[in-house]
Formats: C-alpha cells, structure tokens, sequence
C-alpha cells in the first residue's frame, strides 16, 4: 500500500500538532490513515468526537442508539436546543461534518449488544469509551480484546472521573479492574466540566496509541477528583485468571 501524503491543507491545518518533536508529520499521516469507533456520543463522546475531528483522524464510527433530550444539554456539547428529540448520530454529524469536512463520519444509531458488538468494532485502529454504563462497557472491553483493538476506557460522576487504556497482550483490561459486575445509581450526578476533561484524556491516549509515540496509560488508572483538584494514578495488574484476557 502507498504511504498517505498529507496535502498542503493538512499542513496547514495541523501545523501546530505537527511541531511536536515526536509526533511531527509521520504521526500525522498515521493519525489520517486511523479508523476510531467512538461508543456513545454524550457527554464523553461529544468532546471525545470533537477533538479526535479536530485533531484529524480519518474515520470515526459514531454509535449512539438514543436522541436528544433537555437534560443533556449542560454537558452533551455536539448537541444544542435545537436538536432536542433529534438522534444523537444525526446532531453530532452535522456538527462533526462542518468541524472537519475532511474526515469520514459513519452515524450508527444502534444499541450496542453482544449480538452486534463485535460487529460494530471491527475494522477499527482503537475504541474510545464514551458509555455511561458499565454493562456495556464490559461487552466493549471483551470485544476488543478478542479482535486485538486498544480500548481507552474513560468513566466520570459529578466532578470525577477515571482514564485507563487496554491494549491486548500488552497490560490488563477492564475486567482485572472489575472482577464483578458493577453498576452505579441512576441518574447520576453530572458537571459539564468532568466529561469534558475525561473525554480530553482519552484522545490523548488516543492520538498517542494510533501516532505510536509517548507512554499510554497500560496498567494504570488515572483518578481526578475535581472537588478537591487532585490527581493519581493506581497500578493495575493484569489477572492472569481474568475470564477476558487470562492466559
């Protein structure tokens, strides 16, 4: 296959990205030639969409099996007033496709289920979780573990919230941190900021897991309480009697 070129627009465009000593235009094309699959376009998606748009990566895959309602709007930022009862795919394509016309953006309005999750995965260079359930998180998680796909999980609730990337073989997955089955209260408390901020640390895990430079987040979870402004990591272990990705 013919290495991809960038055009004198995409120097242009994304100049200030390529600067970067370790990314430069190698990272830039690699970022081109990606295929993302973004899983719910909420309040992580929304921002998570925006920047990997932005940022340049050639394909994303949008699911999202529910429209638009009032109560999402202090945090759904693809989604304005106007969109209320519209699909979520169908608001954030609009918005997507005038961020970057450059890009392809493929809206799946489907709940993701075990019957189609390894479907809707398949083909992607990575996955960003933009769920707001654990449930389907973990049917994600298994999938792309099976398929070989890195998984930048992210979770938030009021002003917290949690980053951590799985790459298969290399480091746990989501399953080592949740043995068991876990689910929160719903609904749950949401600032607009928390998702915001969570979904911005998950493409930058991205963008360095599909540029290949810099040290991604395998076998750590990154906690922030915004409360109190703090920020740690902890050091997961991969099980080796993990169900998912034990040997």
């Amino acid at each position: 296959m013919q290495p991809v070129e960038l055009t004198p627009y995409d120097l242009q465009r994304y100049d200030r990205q390529i600067m970067w000593p370790s990314f430069g235009e190698e990272g830039q094309r690699k970022l081109k030639t990606s295929h993302v699959v973004v899983a719910g376009v909420g309040g992580l998606g929304s921002t998570a969409c925006m920047l990997l748009a932005a940022a340049g990566v050639g394909k994303l895959t949008i699911i999202d099996c529910d429209r638009v309602e009032l109560s999402n709007l202090n945090r759904q930022l693809l989604h304005w007033d106007k969109d209320i009862g519209v699909p979520k795919v169908q608001s954030a394509l609009e918005k997507l496709s005038k961020l970057n016309p450059t890009i392809q953006i493929v809206p799946v309005q489907q709940k993701i289920t075990r019957d189609n999750v390894m479907d809707l995965v398949d083909g992607a260079d990575l996955v960003v979780d933009a769920m707001d359930n654990m449930a389907t998180r973990f049917l994600l998680n298994e999938a792309c573990i099976r398929r070989g796909i890195p998984f930048v999980h992210g979770g938030i609730y009021g002003l917290m919230g949690q980053v951590m990337t799985i790459i298969p073989k290399r480091g746990p997955c989501l399953r080592c941190l949740f043995p068991q089955d876990v689910e929160g209260p719903r609904p749950f408390p949401v600032f607009g900021t928390a998702p915001a901020l969570v979904a911005s640390l998950e493409v930058t895990e991205a963008i360095k897991v599909l540029a290949g430079f810099g040290e991604p987040l395998v076998g750590k979870l990154l906690r922030i309480n915004g409360e109190t402004m703090e920020v740690f990591t902890i050091q997961i272990e991969r099980k080796p009697d993990c169900p998912v990705c034990g040997s």
